[in-house]
């Protein structure tokens, strides 16, 4: 997560450390998915926390920069929209979304107390977690090389600038510490239990 880290990292300096956390995040996800495939019982609250995340952070945040501002700068560098890396992370986003939405519906029935809802939560999740690590892998080492090459400093410097401005605009004031927050209460409950 930035929170005003930006003027001091490159645009994909940003990005990268954004993908730490939400790999830790996916540690806690596959955790609580196994504890849903063995029917042991988890809080809702849990499942909503983890879900919250993921769509504010990870996509509306995080995919909203890519989204938003590299992609379309990148292209402007004669990157590709079809057939390149550009294309495959927006399709890729894409797909997260959907499993995203399965998730919400499964947290949503689980919380009302259907219990069967659990084993689609972690099927979802487990689908999830798969596809943003083989995601962040390719963004990491493929793409973020690419842009590396083709911006300027200067270029990276106001495309971190404008991750911050699409943090508030994308979450609100306020919502990037509270996540934070959040983060570190989720993983301390997920992996003090794991123990």
């Amino acid at each position: 997560m930035t929170g005003g880290i930006t003027m001091t990292m490159s645009a994909t300096a940003v990005l990268r450390k954004e993908h730490e956390a939400i790999l830790r995040m996916l540690d806690a996800t596959e955790q609580v998915a196994r504890k849903l495939e063995d029917s042991a019982p988890v809080p809702p609250e849990l499942l909503k926390g983890l879900l919250e995340f993921f769509q504010l952070f990870a996509d509306r945040c995080h995919h909203g920069k890519e989204e938003d501002q590299l992609f379309p700068l990148l292209r402007q560098k004669g990157l590709p929209l079809e057939g390149g890396p550009i294309g495959v992370m927006l399709h890729e986003h894409t797909m997260g979304r959907s499993l995203i939405r399965l998730m919400a519906e499964a947290t949503n029935a689980y919380a009302a107390g259907d219990k069967a809802a659990g084993p689609l939560w972690a099927e979802a999740a487990a689908g999830y977690a798969g596809l943003l690590r083989s995601h962040i892998q390719k963004e990491n080492n493929v793409l973020f090389v690419m842009a590396e090459r083709l911006l300027s400093e200067e270029e990276q410097s106001q495309l971190a600038q404008a991750f911050d401005q699409i943090e508030i605009e994308k979450m609100g004031a306020g919502t990037h510490e509270r996540l934070h927050a959040q983060m570190a209460a989720i993983l301390g409950e997920v992996f003090v239990e794991a123990r």
